[in-house]
């Protein structure tokens, strides 16, 4: 059987400068068919709200314009929630304060996505990382201080105490070492990892290092593709979207509506909701389940 195999693909996080590798890779997602063998069954072990056979994070980075104006009032439309990842210095941010706060209201989660949205500047795709917002020379305490002073801001935008991060472009080597250990404890779960978008087990998630997969230019079949992977092997799926119909690294408005009314009309089958709540609940299934893990 032919399934999608999720990659993580590195982000140029809307700078213009060195998206041409990602944005060639528009098609990325349909390049990433390959054989996997059967579907792996089910964790006997682990359950998901309802009976779902699996959940479905729909995440967005870096505080988009196309986001509040294409993403939100889709997932509004469709009774789904999402979770909007903001880099606090962002523009859309001061601009749009209300609107922002609105979604939170709305039942949408406002995740950290740091203030500065630091990476790593080594590599031919990362030409566009300013010196002074370059992780390679950023100490582990400076990211350490900025991402918590990004929750108090949080905080103030929304009123919630309870967060997720995701690291930017999913780098977490500052000058000093992996700069991810010290925020554990202000954080429910972290989106970090490098590896299948789609776990095999969720016994062997770590909600501190949790895969995502970021498509760029994908359609809609593509993407409900991999939630029907995900149903398969009784997981999950972290979608990590950047513009939703504009913006940079982006997907259709037309492929996104078509996976969001997907989900909608499958809600008992495919648990979609904040990734706040589906890794609260993984979190509570591995407590229970020790043995598992």
């Amino acid at each position: 059987m032919h399934h999608f195999v999720a990659r993580p693909l590195a982000r140029a996080a809307g700078r213009a400068n060195g998206r041409t590798a990602l944005l060639t890779a528009g098609a990325a997602l349909a390049a990433t068919i390959v054989m996997t063998g059967p579907a792996h069954a089910q964790d006997a072990a682990f359950a998901w709200p309802g009976g779902a056979r699996a959940a479905v994070s729909l995440a967005y980075d870096d505080a988009l314009d196309s986001q509040l104006d294409n993403a939100v009032p889709a997932l509004d439309r469709h009774g789904i929630k999402g979770t909007f990842y903001l880099q606090l210095s962002s523009e859309p941010v001061a601009r749009r304060m209300q609107d922002w706060r609105a979604a939170a209201r709305g039942g949408h989660e406002l995740g950290n996505h740091s203030l500065f949205h630091q990476c790593s500047g080594a590599g031919p795709d990362r030409a566009w990382v300013a010196p002074h917002r370059n992780l390679d020379t950023t100490t582990r305490e400076q990211m350490r201080d900025q991402v918590l002073l990004a929750n108090t801001m949080l905080a103030a935008i929304d009123g919630r105490s309870e967060r997720t991060y995701t690291a930017p472009c999913f780098d977490v080597q500052a000058v000093g070492g992996d700069y991810l250990p010290p925020l554990h404890a202000s954080f429910v779960a972290i989106k970090a990892g490098i590896g299948p978008g789609v776990p095999t087990s969720m016994a062997a998630v770590d909600p501190y290092r949790v895969a995502s997969v970021a498509p760029v230019g994908a359609s809609g079949a593509e993407l409900i593709a991999q939630v029907k992977q995900a149903g398969e092997r009784g997981t999950m799926i972290a979608f990590t979207f950047h513009g939703i119909g504009g913006d940079h690294l982006s997907v259709s408005s037309q492929a996104h509506e078509e996976l969001v009314r997907f989900l909608a009309a499958h809600r008992k089958e495919y648990w979609t909701d904040t990734f706040l709540n589906i890794m609260k609940h993984v979190r509570q299934q591995q407590a229970a389940t020790p043995a598992a893990r």
